[in-house]
Order: structure tokens, then sequence, then C-alpha cells
């Protein structure tokens, strides 16, 4: 997985800045945080390419960020409990937050996203 950072903007002026593991391959994406531990709160997975999460065999809630293409937050999940699916076929990313965490960086749908590489 690379590091690096995410910010999110609101058209004027940058919102929140987080520390972000982002996968690189299959076998990454498919295993999301299954049996990691929580996120921190300001610690995140960006999942991409990526419409669909599931929840099955995780101990505990996500908040969800759906990221389109052109990094525009298409769609937001608060707290996904475990054993469930979520989707959104706009999306070409996602965020996955320990829950809470969106409310607590006033996160909302029209938002953008930027990848920053920790250098």
């Amino acid at each position: 997985m690379r590091s690096g950072r995410v910010r999110f903007f609101n058209g004027v002026r940058e919102v929140a800045d987080c520390h972000v593991q982002r996968t690189e391959t299959v076998l990454e994406r498919s295993r999301g945080l299954l049996g990691r531990p929580k996120p921190g709160k300001d610690e995140a997975l960006l999942i991409t390419p990526c419409n669909a999460v599931h929840t099955f065999g995780m101990r505990y809630a996500l908040d969800l960020v759906y990221i389109a293409r052109n990094g525009t937050v298409r769609k937001i999940v608060y707290a996904l409990q475990p054993r469930r699916l979520s989707g959104c076929l706009r999306a070409h990313a996602v965020l996955e937050l320990a829950a809470g965490s969106v409310a607590q960086w006033n996160l909302d749908r029209g938002m953008k996203m930027e990848w920053c590489n920790d250098d």
C-alpha cells in the first residue's frame, strides 16, 4: 500500500486533511480493512478502483465516502455496521474511515478530494 494524504475542499477552503493508505493491488483492494485495527480519528483507507464494499467479517462500523473519478464526493454512508453491503455505481474510489469521522470532518456531497503523496 502507498501512504499519502487526502484533502477535502468545499470549493473555497480546505476543510479536512488526513493520513491515508491507498490500495495498489487486487489483493489489497479485496482485503480492505478486514483483519486490521480500527482506523484512528485522522486515518483512512482509500480503495481505488472501487464502487462497492462489504463489511462481512468486520468487527466495527465504518463511514464510507464514495469518490468520482474527478475527485467529487458522490455519496456518504454513515456508520455502516458489520455484515452489510454498500455501493455507488458512479464512484471510482471509496474512502473507508472509522465511524463518526465524516461528521467530525464536516464532509458533504459535492466536495472535492485531492490525493497527495507522502514525500
